[in-house]
């Protein structure tokens, strides 16, 4: 009996010692396997979220205040300010904003914005001017900046243009840097899901109209406002380089404004090339002016349905020359601004248009007084 009892005791002991080393090795694998998701989590949102990149916190700021206030509501503004600066590469810039959503229905109350894309040396002269037509329409539209990289001057807190900077590069007139500055607003404002329209302006470009009519007249219009069409002139054709062929032909080749207006999905179109920039970034030298040119044939080539080819930025090109007319103080008056395309018809959504013109330039910064005086009456702001 006490060797029976002896060999039991030794059954149940080494039993004890199996059972207790198995499950410390169950623990053991089941902690390895916790540790192994837990970190491809953190990667996985370190790679996509990182955090030296919170401008997408942009999206998720403005989801929820969508859902939770008025497009009016002060607390809408204060989120908007936040966040437009990143340490993203052009590349990691144009890859992100490039991203469409696949699932039509928003998760959110979604209300459209319009994108104003500031492309300046500096300060902007005539931003008074500004205040006035953005006042009273927080939630309704964005405001992105490209600058010289050397100028860091920030306007007070109180300003819609306070901390609307985006991480700039140096700009050359008539090079393709000028077209990388344009790209460079787009993709910024492609990463916040609300705007819906972006309009490229520069320092010396005023609205004509309140900012009621000009948000309408944009959201409403199928199609984007970006002139796009066929100058069989030397500063036309002429400018075309036999070595883009095969990918872009003479057949293809088009002129337009600078000055755009595009929806969301041709931005998104914009951003996304990779064919045709490369091209034209090798071969479209002056005499040849990419951002005369680029977009233009661009879109031609990929959607040409999705634009009216027009631009709705005014400017006068009766003196002759490479550059419009420049306004000075002497030359604001009522008689002027009422003038801007009043003789002009256009199309708009099938249908002929008396207004064909939202925005004007080139207005120098000492027209700013006339027009803060004029702009209440004849504008419809302030």
């Amino acid at each position: 009996m006490t060797i029976f009892f002896k060999r039991e005791m030794s059954f149940h002991l080494g039993t004890t010692i199996v059972l207790t080393l198995s499950v410390s090795f169950f623990v053991l694998l089941l902690g390895l396997f916790i540790n192994y998701q837990f970190r491809k989590i953190i990667i996985y949102e370190d790679f996509y979220l990182p955090h030296q990149s919170p401008i997408y916190n942009l999206s998720i700021s403005t989801h929820l205040v969508c859902n939770s206030s008025s497009p009016n509501s002060s607390s809408n503004r204060s989120m908007e300010l936040n966040d437009v600066w990143h340490s993203m590469n052009d590349e990691e810039l144009m890859w992100r904003a490039s991203m469409v959503p696949q699932i039509e229905k928003y998760p959110f109350n979604r209300i459209p914005r319009v994108a104003f894309l500031f492309l300046t040396r500096g300060r902007l002269p005539l931003a008074p001017l500004w205040e006035m037509f953005f006042k009273g329409h927080e939630g309704l539209f964005s405001i992105y900046i490209h600058t010289s990289p050397d100028f860091n001057y920030e306007p007070p807190p109180s300003s819609v243009f306070y901390k609307r900077r985006i991480p700039s590069q140096v700009v050359q007139w008539g090079r393709s840097t000028m077209i990388d500055a344009e790209r460079r607003l787009l993709a910024n404002a492609l990463l916040d899901i609300s705007n819906e329209r972006f309009i490229l302006l520069s320092e010396s470009c005023i609205p004509l109209f309140n900012f009621t009519t000009i948000y309408t007249y944009v959201t409403n219009s199928d199609q984007s406002f970006l002139g796009s069409f066929d100058d069989p002139r030397k500063i036309g054709r002429g400018r075309y380089n036999k070595r883009m062929y095969p990918n872009i032909t003479l057949s293809d080749w088009r002129k337009g404004s600078q000055w755009f207006e595009v929806h969301r999905e041709l931005a998104v179109k914009i951003v996304s090339d990779v064919t045709y920039y490369p091209i034209f970034k090798k071969h479209c030298v002056p005499p040849c002016y990419m951002d005369e040119h680029y977009l233009p044939t661009l879109v031609n080539k990929v959607c040409p349905g999705l634009t009216s080819n027009r631009s709705i930025t005014w400017a006068d090109w009766s003196g002759g020359g490479s550059h419009p007319m420049t306004f000075l103080k002497k030359d604001v008056t009522e008689k002027l601004l009422k003038s801007v395309g009043s003789e002009l018809n256009c199309s708009y959504n099938g249908k002929m248009s008396s207004i064909c013109f939202l925005f004007g330039r080139k207005f120098h910064p000492s027209t700013l007084q006339p027009l803060l005086r004029i702009a209440p009456k004849l504008l419809g702001f302030g």
